[in-house]
């Protein structure tokens, strides 16, 4: 008996970059506020409330769907999806089901393997709860504040087949979210949740055999949805071992990661779409894109410079390396700096290639702005030449002339070898590392 395949798909949920709900004008911005001070009978779901579509979140779905290679469909509306739990207040979720937004799209792996998606669609999110021990008792709260916030779903088909293609996968993703500004997909903040499923397709005395699917919820780093895509594979090959249960109707199940123990643990059985009975919200009436809107919202996102094409560039118009080129191009925040410190330096001489060193390599203050980057890299340049050993020869005089600074730095005060650092720099013009000055102290 062995694995045949591994069979992921991968939903991600992204919180979007608005001001206010998706449906009512409460403010979006719920993390770390008041628990239950950011509501109104919309988000509450109380009787008699409307809810009214918020018109950036519904951009925001279709510039990401676009960007991502999907198309943005001519009908599309928001169901209702319908379960009970807790902190859904309604008794059902906003969401989309037959109808979305967007349909397909794509992301490419470095391996030049294309993960198709199935959809991007939009829907709210729900409260959030609070579990909680006091005095021995066991009880849970609930914060309504991030109920109705703008959700996006990305769903992909079932293609990743590894732990290391899904790592891959989502950090793609994250990029090109943060790279289009429709989210700040902090996963520590809860802004960006991922939900691996998984299951096996294994061979046994030469038939295959598929296990049941198990959504792995609510993971928020892209470290643990690896370990738990790792540890769901083997206990599922283990499981089919014991009990050889296939894949069948009703036999999904939900589990959560235990980042502590480094285990999935059993939550529910998983729901099939039609135990959600969703049907159109009659509150809501449906968007209908003509062929002009939908392309004339095409042609603006296509003028968006991705990560890759960004990457391609650099190596092409600045000589970088492909290794540099990816390191800048990580952080769209990093990049612009680059390209700001790339106009400022032809003036003074300095090259792409050296401006890309000193930011990848970090050698200087973070804070620094381009044209103090570019000044920085020519004063350096400007500077005598020395020998390593001249220059230890010089911490030595200077460490042994000033054994009070010594003493400092032994009670636990490093900043006080700032002053070794202003008299090198004084007398050579170099700059010497604290770590330098700090291998030189007997």
């Amino acid at each position: 008996m062995k694995i045949n395949r591994v069979i992921i798909g991968l939903e991600v949920h992204v919180e979007l970059k608005t001001i206010s709900k998706m449906f009512c004008s409460c403010s979006a911005d719920h993390f770390g506020q008041v628990p239950n001070t950011q509501t109104c009978p919309v988000c509450l779901g109380l009787p008699g409330a409307l809810p009214v579509p918020n018109k950036k979140a519904i951009e925001l779905t279709l510039k990401l769907g676009v960007a991502l290679g999907g198309e943005i469909q001519p009908f599309a509306r928001f169901d209702r999806k319908n379960y009970f739990y807790p902190d859904l207040p309604k008794g059902y979720q906003i969401s989309q089901y037959d109808q979305p937004f967007i349909l397909g799209g794509k992301v490419v792996l470095d391996s030049d393997k294309i993960i198709h998606l199935r959809r991007i669609h939009l829907e709210e999110d729900t409260g959030k709860l609070i579990h909680q021990i006091e005095a021995g008792e066991r009880f849970t709260l609930i914060d309504f504040n991030r109920s109705g916030v703008p959700l996006v779903e990305i769903v992909s088909e079932p293609e990743v087949a590894s732990a290391e293609e899904a790592y891959e996968y989502l950090q793609k993703l994250h990029q090109i979210i943060r790279y289009l500004d429709v989210s700040d997909a902090d996963m520590e903040k809860g802004s960006m949740r991922l939900e691996p499923n998984v299951n096996l397709e294994i061979e046994d005395k030469g038939k295959l055999y598929r296990t049941p699917i198990v959504e792995i919820k609510n993971i928020n780093s892209f470290r643990f949805a690896k370990k738990a895509i790792e540890y769901e594979i083997e206990r599922q090959l283990l499981a089919f071992k014991e009990k050889r249960v296939e894949s069948g109707k009703g036999l999904k199940e939900t589990r959560g990661w235990d980042e502590n123990k480094g285990v999935t643990v059993p939550q529910r059985a998983k729901e099939e779409a039609e135990d959600y009975r969703y049907f159109p919200d009659p509150d809501i009436p449906p968007f209908i894109f003509s062929s002009k809107e939908r392309a004339d919202f095409e042609s603006q996102v296509a003028k968006i410079e991705l990560p890759q094409a960004k990457k391609e560039r650099f190596m092409k118009d600045y000589g970088l390396s492909e290794y540099q080129a990816k390191i800048l191009t990580t952080e769209k925040e990093t990049a612009d700096f680059f390209e700001e410190a790339v106009k400022a330096g032809k003036a003074k001489n300095v090259l792409p290639k050296e401006l890309a060193n000193v930011i990848i390599n970090k050698r200087v203050q973070s804070d620094l702005s381009p044209e103090a980057l570019v000044t920085f890299i020519v004063f350096s340049k400007q500077t005598a030449e020395i020998s390593e050993e001249e220059l230890d020869r010089l911490i030595d005089k200077y460490l042994s002339e000033q054994p009070q600074v010594v003493e400092a730095y032994k009670r636990g005060k490093p900043q006080a070898l700032g002053m070794i650092v202003g008299m090198v720099k004084k007398e050579t013009g170099v700059v010497v590392s604290i770590e330098k000055i700090i291998e030189r102290i007997k």
